[in-house]
């Protein structure tokens, strides 16, 4: 068994997972065994996605089958570093790899289990998928521009996520602190980046405030952020990059992919807006009969955003 798991096999086990939960979903599905059943009730009605909830399979079909780009994706990460000599981080199989490729293969599970079933558990594992995803660009440029160690790196990650898991469980979305840890994980994303390109002294302070130009894309602009502040108190959030970031990286990055990757996501979050029956009651967008759904089109589109990203990472040499 030992002999089974070794991390030569990362993409042949994961593919055998994915296929075995691909089995057992279908089936726990099919007969009706994980579906929720105060969702009996909006079986015929366009649920918050849009699309019309189905007595059949999946609540949601075309929102559930379209996380299979998620799979794939991340197994074609896999499938890559696990022929391949290592030339960086993001090369060969190495822990930060395969959590990569892993994380991205779970984000198409997670998902399908919200749009399958339309359980609250079935948000759980999606949002829990997401952070899972999210946290790890940030926290890897954190990890280039400090002094951690790849395991102080998995052991910050690990603790992240298990307080996510735990606190969303408990309390819902906001964690029960007014937290929305996916939301503020792109603001940090996008200011670590910035703080990798232009490391200095006095931007280590600067950077805080990309942040808010981050919001400014996402329509959140500073006014309603200063008349809430008790709402948007966790833009301190901001700061943690450039407090830990103690040491300029020795590595440059080619950015045409981290563009290319920010691209693909703002399009299919721009498309998402049209089928959030909650934000867009009125969109034009919105068939619920249609095969072409915009929240399914939100999946395809971030999960080829997610082999982008991947690219840039990879792109890393030697300053």
């Amino acid at each position: 068994m030992l002999n089974i798991l070794k991390k030569e096999n990362v993409f042949i086990i994961t593919l055998s997972i994915s296929i075995i939960f691909l089995v057992v979903f279908y089936l726990l599905s099919y007969f009706q065994l994980i579906q929720s059943d105060e969702s009996l009730s909006f079986i015929g009605e366009a649920s918050r996605w849009c699309e019309r909830i189905s007595a059949g399979v999946f609540r949601e079909p075309i929102n559930t089958l379209t996380n299979l780009g998620f799979m794939i994706a991340g197994l074609f990460i896999l499938y890559t570093v696990s022929n391949e000599s290592s030339f960086n981080d993001f090369s060969g199989l190495n822990k930060i790899t395969i959590l990569y490729g892993v994380t991205v293969v779970y984000l198409g599970p997670g998902s399908m289990m919200m749009h399958g079933t339309n359980t609250e558990w079935g948000g759980w594992a999606d949002n829990l998928s997401m952070v899972m995803y999210i946290i790890i660009p940030w926290l890897y440029n954190l990890y280039r521009m400090s002094d951690w160690s790849i395991n102080t790196f998995l052991n910050v990650y690990v603790l992240i996520v298990i307080f996510y898991a735990v606190m969303r469980g408990l309390f819902g979305h906001g964690m029960g602190i007014g937290l929305d840890l996916f939301g503020v994980s792109i603001g940090l994303w996008v200011i670590s980046e910035f703080l990798y390109r232009f490391w200095s002294p006095s931007m280590r302070f600067i950077s805080g405030f990309v942040g808010f130009l981050v919001m400014m894309i996402f329509g959140i602009f500073p006014s309603e952020v200063f008349e809430n502040i008790d709402q948007y108190w966790w833009i301190i959030f901001f700061w943690l990059p450039g407090l830990l970031a103690n040491k300029k990286p020795n590595r440059s990055r080619t950015y045409i992919w981290y563009f290319a990757g920010m691209t693909a996501y703002i399009a299919a979050w721009l498309i998402w807006l049209q089928g959030n029956l909650t934000i867009n009651p009125n969109s034009e967008f919105c068939n619920p009969d249609s095969f072409i759904q915009a929240h399914g089109i939100w999946h395809l589109l971030t999960a080829i955003s997610t082999i982008f990203f991947f690219y840039h990472y990879r792109s890393e040499k030697l300053a």
